[in-house]
């Protein structure tokens, strides 16, 4: 990677920083209510993107393994409105249990 791609990439980072700040500051005023309550999905939509790839994407391939199990236990206690700490223990302990059983 040149110097030349590496600050075009730290202007359009900065680009959008400040774009973020000044530009969605001014729409978001105008628009009202419903901008501020679609923006508020973004970070979970995101996040949930992420769990996702992270837990069937490795290598460039698409794997279904033991975490795929983990992911569909903690949505389960997730939908019984679990505590996050339970959702979490419950997610390693099933993901834990299906590797296990795969080796034994």
């Amino acid at each position: 990677m040149s110097w030349g791609s590496i600050w075009i990439m730290v202007a359009g980072a900065f680009g959008f920083k400040v774009f973020g700040v000044l530009g969605l500051s001014r729409i978001a005023e105008s628009s009202g209510r419903s901008f501020q309550a679609i923006t508020a999905l973004i970070p979970a939509s995101l996040f949930t993107a992420l769990i996702v790839v992270q837990t069937v994407v490795a290598d460039e391939q698409l794997v279904l393994d033991a975490r795929i199990w983990g992911v569909g236990a903690g949505i389960v206690a997730v939908w019984w409105r679990a505590p996050f700490t339970v959702v979490v223990v419950v997610t390693m302990a099933v993901t834990a249990l299906v590797r296990w059983q795969t080796l034994v």
